[in-house]
This record gives C-alpha cells, structure tokens and sequence, in this order.
C-alpha cells in the first residue's frame, strides 16, 4: 500500500466509526421512554392525562392511557412532573402540588396511577385523530388506522335500519383549516364496542368524497354552514322507516335564518330538503318551538307514541310517525322546568344542553346535561338527575363531571348501546378551549367527542343520589 495513502485512510475509517457510533447514540436517544397512567382501584388506563415538566413540556396520554416521553433533556434526570386530568387527581404533596417524580430512560416504561375524583368514569376518545399515536411511538398498535378526522362538533345518533347513524356538526380534516361545515357522517354496527371499558376502538365508516376524506351530508341550499338537530328514525303510514332531522342554515356569529326538515336520501347517502318550517324576516325575526335537540321514544300510559324534543329537557312532542313530524298541527309544546334542584340543599341547577332517555335499571327517566354558567367551568358542569316521566318532575341533580377550565358540552346520552336493564349509563360530549378563559387547546383532543360512564350500582353514585356524597 502507497505510504501517503494510509494516513488518509486511517482518518476515513476512524471517521466512519465515530459517525457509526453518533448514529447509535441518537437512535438509542430517540427511543422514547413509555408512560402508562391508570386509575387506581381498577387498574384502567386513563385517556386526556396530562404531564406537565417544570420547564413547561406538557405530554399527553392517548386512548391506552400511554404517552412517549421523547424530549432529551429529560431523559437520565430525576424530573418532576404535574398531573392534571379532568376527573382524575394525583395526592396533593406538603406543598399543595399534584404530581409524580420520574426518571425516564429510553426504552423504560414506567407507571403512574391517578385517583378518580368524578362519579363519570373516562373511556375514552370517540372521535379524532391520533387515538393511539403516543402508544404507537413505541412500537405499539401497528394495525391501528387513522379515520382521516382531526376534530367535530357535536354528536346526534340515531339507529336507522340495521345501522347506528353518528352525525357530527362542523369538522376539522388535515389539509386546510376550514373543513367540513354541512354535517359528517359515519356508521356503525349496532354494537359497535365489545366492551365499555377503555381502552376504546371507534371503528367509524364515515360517507366520503372522490379523494377520500370524510364529506358533508346535509348541503341544503343557501350560504353558511348547515347544522342538523333532532335526528330520529320514524316509520310512515305503510311502516317504511324514515331518517329525518331538522336542520338549521347559519350565518355569523352563529346565527340561524332558516330552519327546516331534511330526510335521508338511501341511494344519494344524504340528507334532502323536506321543508322549510321558518325564514328570518322583518316579521319574523325568532324562529318559533320546532323539532330540535336530540330525540327519545315514548309510549305513554294510553298507549300513544310520541317522538319528544329538547335540549335537554323535551320542550316539544308529536307523534311518532313521519307524517306527524312534517306537520305542525300534530305537534305539541311542553314546558320544561328552567332548574332542577340539586341533592342536598335543593340549589337550582339550570340547564343549558343535555339528553334524556328512559334507564331499565333505576326504572326511571334519566337525564344528563351540561349546566348553564357553572363552576368552575362556565360550560363545563356535566349532572344527572332523574324524573318518573319526561315531562317531569325532574329532580336529584348530582354532578358527575367537572372541568377546571375547559369546555364539555352538549352532552349525548347512548342507551342504546347498553342492554336495557344494565346499571351502565354511556353519554359523550364535545371537550374543546371554546368559550373557556383562556385556555390552551389540549393537543388531539380539542374538538373531539369523550365517552364517558356512570354506573348507577357504585355505592359512591348511590351515595351521591341518597345526598351523602
């Protein structure tokens, strides 16, 4: 070998090497370290938990209760860290502080347990994008696919054949800031979960466009978005099934000028225009008492069936059947009560939005509903409370949820994901920064729908209703 040439050599060789050694380091460095929170007592993990260092890095689980800690300055270092979560708490230390100290190293997994503090138990994100994006930094949930939905507003369901119909207001998609403003769509099998306990598996088939994405299914005619409401599936004189709702046209700042009623077009996959029920005018300038909220079935004593609509509780009823929904002589107003007393004390609880559906297990009318102006969260405040018939008394308010400063509203019970006599209440709601003060969207879940549980057999529910809690 020439002399001159093997200084050269040597010094590429010893290069390569150390490049070869920076590029393990960096791979090693790169693994995250796996965090998984759950709750204590059950062992479930626990979705929106957030991990907060005291330089401000916050981290938040996914829906298996995991997160990736994969910033490098924290790595090899004893580092406090704050948890917050809806429901959830850490003990507070001498100080008052609520958190856990960790050592994350690349490729650990750690645990942290958190106590539930609400009577509704989390299972989980509906709705979104990234469900298991923490757990699959580490190499978990290869098989999981993303639904191409980034956020949306809202949730009206309704069985419709052999089908369960969810229909969401405005969408937020990944490649533009303005999305879907004319209702999304998906389906699901009756049963849609094998289980209600997280962590949980939406598997929605959402109506979609030429390219792809997930598309709007209610494009009535006229400018701003279209907002449907009151959704239910109701048989006409020969017993064919309907899916109806009404829908609202919007223009800024959230405000209706027509409202009227659609019905789902099978072949199309879309909602139509049926009828227009009000037009903002000079002369009318409020729209009057029409279907909205969301829907339930009841049979009354008589015998007579009734579709009743509110928001939360019923302010309208008809009879159940398509023809009677399409005419406003057939329909009748109620008057809900503007409070419901709260267990102990008798307070008035007013509510601003909410559902309402009959419990097999407690034999009684249920309803949950979002407060008007809580506290702590002005929109935020999730009760239940209970009543012999829809129309009332409804009485025995209990808090179930509480936000600190986040918004969860329109709250949408799922009786019919439960069998009839089971002491499991599902509802979801929308979890967004909205009309919060100030508060931070939480990443992934800003704008998106949680599944929540109560289960009406836990002695400390039962604890609540008997005003011991």
């Amino acid at each position: 070998m020439n002399p001159k040439i093997l200084p050269a050599l040597l010094r590429a060789l010893a290069a390569i090497g150390l490049l070869a050694i920076a590029g393990l380091a960096s791979a090693r460095a790169a693994e995250p370290c796996r965090v998984v929170v759950t709750e204590r007592g059950s062992g479930w993990p626990v979705s929106l938990v957030e991990l907060r260092t005291t330089h401000n890095v916050s981290f938040y689980t996914d829906n298996a209760g995991v997160i990736a800690l994969d910033a490098p300055e924290i790595m090899g270092v004893e580092d406090w860290f704050y948890v917050n979560s809806p429901g959830y708490e850490m003990p507070a230390d001498g100080f008052g502080y609520r958190g856990v100290r960790l050592r994350p190293e690349p490729g650990r997994t750690l645990k942290v347990e958190v106590v539930r503090t609400s009577l509704a138990r989390r299972i989980g994100r509906l709705t979104g994008a990234g469900l298991f994006a923490e757990s699959q930094k580490t190499g978990a949930e290869p098989g999981w696919r993303e639904a191409g939905v980034w956020g949306c507003d809202s949730l009206q369901s309704a069985i419709h054949g052999d089908r369960l119909f969810w229909l969401w207001g405005d969408t937020t998609l990944a490649h533009y800031p303005l999305g879907v403003f004319d209702s999304c769509c998906a389906t699901t099998p009756l049963k849609p979960f094998a289980s209600f306990e997280p962590p949980l598996r939406p598997a929605f088939d959402y109506f979609r466009d030429k390219d792809g994405r997930p598309r709007g299914v209610a494009k009535m005619a006229g400018s701003g978005p279209t907002w449907l409401s009151g959704m239910v599936d109701l048989p006409d004189q020969s017993g064919q099934p309907h899916l109806v709702a009404s829908y609202a046209k919007i223009k800024g700042p959230l405000e209706a000028y027509e409202r009227g009623l659609c019905v789902w077009n099978e072949a199309a996959a879309r909602f139509d225009h049926l009828k227009t029920l009000w037009t903002k005018t000079d002369a009318s300038p409020r729209a009057p008492v029409l279907p909205d909220g969301h829907a339930a079935h009841w049979t009354d004593e008589a015998g007579h069936h009734w579709v009743l609509f509110g928001n939360p509780l019923p302010n309208l009823r008809c009879p159940a059947t398509f023809e009677a929904l399409q005419d406003p002589a057939q329909w009748q107003r109620l008057t809900p009560s503007p409070a419901i007393p709260r267990i102990g004390d008798g307070a008035p609880v007013k509510p601003h939005s909410g559902s309402i559906a009959w419990n097999g297990w407690r034999k009684r009318w249920v309803t949950v509903f979002m407060e008007s102006r809580g506290k702590p969260s002005v929109f935020g405040e999730i009760w239940y409370a209970e009543a012999p018939a829809p129309e009332g008394p409804w009485a025995g308010a209990v808090k179930v949820l509480s936000h600190a400063n986040h918004t969860f509203y329109n709250p949408r019970l799922h009786p019919e994901l439960t069998p009839s006599d089971s002491p499991i209440l599902l509802f979801e709601g929308t979890y967004t920064s909205e009309f919060a003060d100030h508060a931070p969207p939480t990443p992934r879940y800003d704008y998106n729908q949680i599944l929540y549980r109560i289960d009406l057999d836990d002695p400390a529910f039962q604890a609540a209703l008997a005003g011991k809690h």
